[in-house]
């Protein structure tokens, strides 16, 4: 289902992807700096998330400043939040590479607004989080990671340029949020693998996205 979600005064494109039955959680999902949201891991994603029976809503924020690309995935959310057709208890925020940091961003910031107690967002989901600019392992962009206190699913490449093995298990030993790692032997920052099919490689990506969340909305309802 194609929506324009209104931001500003212009609007964003998105596509739910709706399962079959009714879904209580839900998957806002982005691509990175460059793409949209036809983005073929992001479909892949969102349509084996809805065939598995969560909802997904994936939009194109096509800005290449991360305050910019927050404002937006922030919109987003309190467009689903107030949904009369889909009445969610809850949402995971997901994103690949810059669309990961946008979405860490927004959870920073909403949970230092006071008023947004109301546990609406219940995790966040990093694809190819790119922890530093290729070559340039001294500056990370972990601020937003340390004050996270929901869970957080990294899936990353054991090869990628822009998020060095070591210094990402650094980073995730200091945050206070409950936390996991999943690496893919090998890919690098676009979950390219030498001798590995993409649709192989988004199997492994998605099974692994969709028994996480399913493990973290059980945790919620205990």
């Amino acid at each position: 289902v194609k929506v324009k979600i209104p931001f500003g005064n212009k609007h964003i494109d998105a596509i739910f992807s709706v399962p079959e039955k009714k879904s209580t959680y839900g998957v806002i999902l982005t691509h990175g700096a460059g793409g949209d949201m036809n983005f073929p891991h992001l479909v892949s994603l969102a349509s084996y998330l809805a065939s598995h029976g969560v909802l997904c809503l994936r939009f194109t924020c096509k800005g290449l400043n991360i305050a910019y690309r927050a404002k937006a995935f922030k919109t987003v959310v309190e467009y689903l939040k107030l949904s009369d057709e889909y009445k969610l208890s809850g949402v995971f925020l997901a994103g690949r590479s810059m669309g990961s940091r946008a979405a860490a961003s927004v959870i920073r910031h909403l949970s230092q607004e006071e008023e947004d107690d109301d546990d609406f967002i219940q995790g966040l989901v990093c694809l190819s989080y790119p922890l530093h600019r290729p070559k340039l392992q001294s500056k990370l962009r972990d601020e937003d990671l340390l004050f996270i206190r929901c869970p957080v699913l990294f899936i990353s490449g054991s090869a990628d340029e822009m998020c060095e093995k070591q210094l990402l298990e650094g980073v995730v030993s200091k945050m206070k949020a409950p936390k996991k790692i999943h690496w893919i032997d090998n890919a690098n920052h676009g979950m390219a693998v030498k001798g590995r099919t993409t649709d192989d490689v988004m199997e492994e990506i998605n099974t692994q996205v969709f028994s996480w969340l399913g493990k973290n909305v059980e945790l919620e309802h205990k």
